[in-house]
Formats: C-alpha cells, structure tokens, sequence
C-alpha cells in the first residue's frame, strides 16, 4: 500500500522539532529531569508519572471530578447489578 505524504510535511516537521528545541527548551528540560530521576535513591514506582510531575504536567484534581468518579463508579455498579438481574430473568 503506498502513503500518502502531505506536501511540506518534512519543512513542518522540521519547524516542529525546532521549536520543540530551542523555543521551549524541551531538550534540556527532559535532560534535567532524567538526571534527577536517575539521582532519585528510591526510583519511583511509575517513571512516566514521575516525569509528567516534574515537567509540571500534573494538573491539580478539581473536586468535582471527585465526584463524578464516585458517581460514575455507582452507576457502574448500578449496571452491572441490573445485568446479572437480568440474566437470572
């Protein structure tokens, strides 16, 4: 099967990856992190998390997800109880 490559996709990539580079700083940014993770004297359970942290991407629980987890949870609950009634049916 052959692919199809947009026109100018290798220029945007290229733009991309230099902005990721320089503008943000994302190198030296991952650099750091992964050297104070490999400093860390007692690794993390999930690295991907550990980083997500460090790189400020945790976002603070707002308590109304909370709440909606709770009541998704009881209405799965719900279903599920509703779906072994009906199979005894």
């Amino acid at each position: 099967m052959a692919h199809y490559k947009a026109p100018g996709l290798k220029r945007k990539c290229e733009q991309f990856r230099r902005y990721l580079l320089a503008e943000v700083g994302l190198l030296d940014r991952l650099t750091k992190v992964l050297v104070t993770l490999y400093e860390e004297p007692e690794k993390p359970n999930s690295a991907l998390d550990f980083l997500k942290h460090r790189l400020g991407a945790a976002i603070p629980e707002n308590p109304e997800n909370e709440l909606l987890r709770l009541e998704l949870a009881g209405m799965k609950e719900k279903y599920e109880a509703t779906v072994e009634a009906n199979k005894t049916n």
